[in-house]
C-alpha cells in the first residue's frame, strides 16, 4: 500500500524539517559560545548587524533580519539594558527610532571575532563547503520568497516533499 506519493509524506523526506533540525542544531552551537558573550542567538544578529551599519532605523533593522517590530523591540530592549545599544527618536522624523552601539557594544565586536570560526569548526565543513551551502541556502530562500508571494491562498500543492 505504500506507493512513492506516500513517501512524500514521511518526515525523513521533509526538506523543511532538515532545515528545521539543522537550525535548532545551530542553536544548540550558538547557546554555547554566545554564553562567554552574555548573548542570545537573536541578540548575536542584531548585533551583527549594527557591527557592519553602525546605526540603524529599526524599521531598516527588522528588514535585514526579517523580524518585525513585536519581535525586534523586546530583543533591542534587553540589549539596551545591557548597555550594548542605545535607542533615540529620529531628529528627521519623530516617528522613527533609531537604534545605535555604545561604547560597550562596539568593544564586545572585538571579543565576538572569535564566534564565527568556532561555528565554522563545529560544522566540519571547509570555508568552501560553506560558502557554497550558504549560497544554495539563499538561493532557496530567494525560490521560497517569490513562490510565497505568487502562491494563492489556499492553493493546492504542486511537486513533491517540502
Amino acid at each position: 500500500m505504500n506507493a512513492p506519493d506516500d513517501d512524500w509524506l514521511r518526515l525523513d523526506q521533509q526538506i523543511c524539517f532538515s532545515l528545521h533540525a539543522a537550525s535548532r542544531a545551530f542553536n544548540g552551537v550558538y547557546r554555547q559560545i554566545l554564553k562567554d558573550l552574555g548573548l542570545t542567538y537573536p541578540q548575536y544578529l542584531v548585533m551583527l548587524v549594527l557591527w557592519e551599519h553602525d546605526e540603524l532605523p529599526v524599521k531598516k533593522l527588522g528588514e535585514h533580519l526579517r523580524l518585525d517590530s513585536g519581535t525586534l523591540s523586546p530583543l533591542l530592549k534587553r540589549l539596551e539594558a545591557a548597555g550594548l545599544v542605545r535607542r533615540e527618536r529620529s531628529a528627521r522624523d519623530e516617528r522613527s527610532v533609531e537604534v545605535r552601539l555604545t561604547g560597550e557594544g562596539v568593544a564586545l565586536r572585538g571579543r565576538a571575532l572569535q564566534v564565527p570560526r568556532r561555528i565554522a569548526a563545529s560544522t566540519g565543513f571547509d570555508p568552501g563547503e560553506i560558502r557554497a551551502l550558504r549560497a544554495r541556502l539563499d538561493e532557496l530562500t530567494t525560490a521560497l520568497d517569490a513562490a510565497a508571494l505568487a502562491e494563492p491562498q489556499g492553493g493546492s500543492p504542486a511537486g513533491g516533499p517540502s
